[in-house]
Parts: C-alpha cells; sequence; structure tokens
C-alpha cells in the first residue's frame, strides 16, 4: 500500500517510479478519488455543524414560543441530517475505491535497481562454484536410474492430477533432510527463530502480503473462504499484522518449513517434466521485520543466508538483481539466487530475496515504537526462500550424478542421512 501523502507532494515522481516498471501513469487517478473523498468528508462536517445548529435554533425557537420559527428550523434540521448521511456515504465509497485502487499499483523500485523490461536485464552480482565438467551427457533429475523409480509422477496424477509428485524411499528421506538441514542452518547458525504456522489463511492475511486482490488466479481457495498460503512469507510476515513493535525487538528474524500452494495459473506450457514446477511444494522461508535504517543491510544479510545453503551443499550459483521489469509486484529490490541445473545447461531460480520497504506494513499496519520517542512508524519488512526444498533436491541430484545413473550426495547432509553418502543406481542410500 502506497502513502497517498507521498502521491499528493509528488504525483510526477510516483508516475516516473511506475514508469520504470513499465507501467501507465496512476496519480492522477489517486488523487481524483482522493479529492472526491475528502470533499466529501469537508462537506458532511459542514453539513453536520449546520444541522446542530439548525436544531439548536429550533429548540430556543420553541422555548420562544415562536411556532413557524421553531417548524422552519426543525425541517432544517432534518434535511442536514439527510446530507449528512448521503455525504457520509459517498466519502465512504469513494475511500474504499481510493483504497482498491492503491492496493492494485505495486511497489516502487528502489533508485539503484535495474532498468529493463524482462529478465534479459537483470545484472548479475556474483558467481560462486564452478558448474561439473561430466564425462558424459548430464540428464534431468527425473531421467536419473536412482531417482527415477521413487518419483512417481504417473500415480500423483492419478490422484491429483498435473503438477503433483509422490517421493519414495530415499528420495523422500533425502528431500526431508535437506529441509531439516536448511532449518538448523539458519535457526542454528544464522539467528532465525524457526516457527511453525498455519497454511490455511484469511483474506486479510493475502492482502497484507500483496498475494490480494492481484494474484487470487495464482492460488487455491477453500470452500469457506480461506486461503492455501502460496509461501510462509503470508503467515510468517503477517505475524506482527496490527501490532506495535519496541525497537529494541527488531530486527525480528523468522524462518519455517511448509508446504506451499500455487494454481500456476500463468505457466502454462513451462517446466511440464520433472518436479520444477509444482501446485504442491515446500518450501523454508525466511522473513525479516526491520527498521527503516536497517533494511538495506538485512537485504544484503539475507541474500547471504541463502547462498550460504548452497555453499555448504557444494551447488554452484550466481546472484542476481531483478530490473524493474522483472521485479514481483511487492519487492522494491530483488536479488535471485540462481542455482546450476546440469540437466538444463543453465542456471535456475531457487530463491528470491526481496526488500518491500513499508509497502506491506501499511497493508497490515504493522509498526515500531522509536527508542528516542516519537510517534510509531510503519516496520520494513523483507522475505526470501531460504530455499525451495524440492528445486534444492533437483540441483542435489543433478549435480552429483554419476554415469551410471547413482548420486553423490553433498557431505553436509550425512549427518542427517545415517552418515549416507550415495544413493545407488538402484535407488538406496549407502
Amino acid at each position: 500500500m502506497h502513502d497517498i501523502r507521498l502521491i499528493r507532494e509528488a504525483p510526477a515522481a510516483f508516475d516516473a517510479a511506475l514508469a520504470r516498471r513499465g507501467l501507465p501513469s496512476r496519480a492522477e487517478g489517486v488523487l481524483a478519488l482522493d479529492a472526491a473523498r475528502r470533499a466529501a468528508i469537508a462537506a458532511a462536517e459542514t453539513a453536520r455543524a449546520e444541522q446542530n445548529a439548525a436544531a439548536r435554533g429550533a429548540g430556543a425557537a420553541r422555548a420562544a414560543g415562536d411556532g413557524a420559527g421553531f417548524e422552519r428550523l426543525r425541517e432544517q434540521a432534518a434535511e442536514r441530517k439527510e446530507a449528512v448521511a448521503r455525504l457520509e456515504a459517498e466519502a465512504v465509497a469513494h475511500d474504499r475505491a481510493l483504497a482498491d485502487l492503491l492496493l492494485a499499483i505495486p511497489n516502487l523500485p528502489l533508485d539503484d535497481v535495474p532498468d529493463g523490461p524482462d529478465e534479459s536485464a537483470n545484472v548479475e552480482l556474483r558467481r560462486w562454484g564452478t558448474p561439473a565438467a561430466f564425462a558424459f551427457a548430464p540428464r534431468e533429475h527425473f531421467d536419473l536410474a536412482a531417482v527415477a523409480p521413487l518419483m512417481d509422477f504417473e500415480t500423483a496424477a492419478r490422484l491429483s492430477g498435473a503438477r503433483f509428485v509422490i517421493l519414495r524411499g530415499a528420495l523422500a528421506r533425502l528431500h526431508r533432510a535437506l529441509a531439516q538441514f536448511m532449518l538448523d542452518l539458519h535457526a542454528g547458525e544464522h539467528g532465525l527463530v524457526e516457527v511453525n504456522t498455519p497454511v490455511l489463511v484469511r483474506d486479510e492475511a493475502m492482502i497484507g502480503t500483496n498475494q490480494l486482490p492481484k494474484f487470487a488466479d495464482d492460488s487455491f481457495r477453500t470452500t469457506d473462504g480461506r486461503w492455501l498460503i502460496p509461501t510462509a512469507e503470508v503467515t510468517l510476515t503477517n505475524s506482527v499484522a496490527g501490532q506495535i513493535l519496541e525497537e529494541e525487538a527488531l530486527p525480528l528474524r523468522l524462518t519455517a518449513h511448509t508446504l506451499c500452494f500455487r494454481s500456476e495459473a500463468g505457466s502454462a506450457g513451462k517446466d511440464v517434466r520433472g518436479m520444477l514446477r509444482q501446485h504442491q511444494f515446500e518450501k523454508v522461508e525466511m522473513v525479516s521485520i526491520t527498521t527503516p535504517a536497517t533494511s538495506a543491510a538485512e537485504h544484503a544479510r539475507m541474500t547471504r543466508c541463502a547462498e550460504t545453503v548452497l555453499e555448504r551443499l557444494g551447488l554452484p550459483y550466481r546472484t542476481v538483481v531483478l530490473a524493474t521489469g522483472d521485479m514481483g509486484f511487492g519487492a522494491r529490490r530483488t536479488h535471485d539466487v540462481e542455482v546450476w541445473l546440469p540437466g538444463q545447461g543453465k542456471y535456475r531460480e531457487i530463491s528470491s530475496v526481496s526488500v518491500c520497504g513499508d509497502f506491506q506494513a501499511r497493508r497490515m499496519n504493522a509498526r515500531f515504537r522509536p527508542s528516542g520517542g516519537g510517534r510509531p512508524e510503519f516496520v520494513h519488512t523483507l522475505n526470501g526462500s531460504g530455499l525451495a526444498v524440492g528445486r534444492t533436491l533437483i540441483a542435489v541430484l543433478e549435480n552429483g550424478q554419476e554415469a551410471d545413473g547413482s548420486v553423490t550426495l553433498p557431505a553436509a547432509l550425512a549427518p542427517w542421512l545415517g552418515g549416507a553418502r550415495r544413493l545407488a543406481a538402484d535407488g538406496r542410500l549407502g
């Protein structure tokens, strides 16, 4: 949600920032609704004052025995009462229309975000690791001998339809080990507080983290009106909704491992093979609640947390800053961490770490009380994957593959796999 005062003060700058996202001007429409709302409020206040004055005059006329004056002023008070009700209803309607309009306008990019229409304008910040040189043509994860019998898309399709998978045996254990490894790393070394959250939320929570109204078609809704979360960003960030936090308690750093659900309405035909893009998946999410002064440093820190997971697993990656046309709706700046997938011969996104400024905080009414005194201010919110578990599983399988279809597993996972370092071609851990 945008601060209407900033749009009033600098409408041209607001439109210029939207133009960097490739969007048309919105300030004129916003300010027209704002002016109509304020005019209706002012007119209602004037009408109420006139109503009160007429009522007082009618009382005085009655006390003085002025019957004609009493009737005239009584009718005038009734007319102004009707006008107050009408004008207040107009103000409410304008207020709702203004809120709906503001909810549909994305966040403004920071000045240092590269301009560009899409991912082609993203700027690489750094790379880590060197993709392995295989003595054979590397396969995609679903074609590996060790994986094929343990990754069941056919049964999942009979149960649930396309874009679902069943993992069995050693592969299910490896998937679980990855999530536990990530959680223990974030909670034990990175200082994040582990949280277990619901996966069903109300409209207000989805609005708070800008999934609604923009992305309703990309989410699943239950028959009782609740939503299946697309990411634990929704629950973790909204855990401070409506609160006033003490500055000394910030930054608040949270992590959660949850099921996530996305309809993938806009991804028809993309990544139809394998488990890269699923309706149901698991993710370890990171969320930080900070002050405005520390949000930029926190963004860099969160990015390093995501990168560290890949480094511990020995997975080559690159980190890019997204261009204005490629950023998500609620972000002011986003770092994508992309892992190398030998089977595809390219880097693929495995974590997006975004700083949202006060955009979500305004939607949630989440504030903090400055330690030096003064009025409460809106917090800044950040979110990022730390990491997507299924995509990390894909990267582990593809980067560790051997010519016979077996997989050498990262040493960092051994404590969660009973010491196992290999997924044999027959699907057994050893």
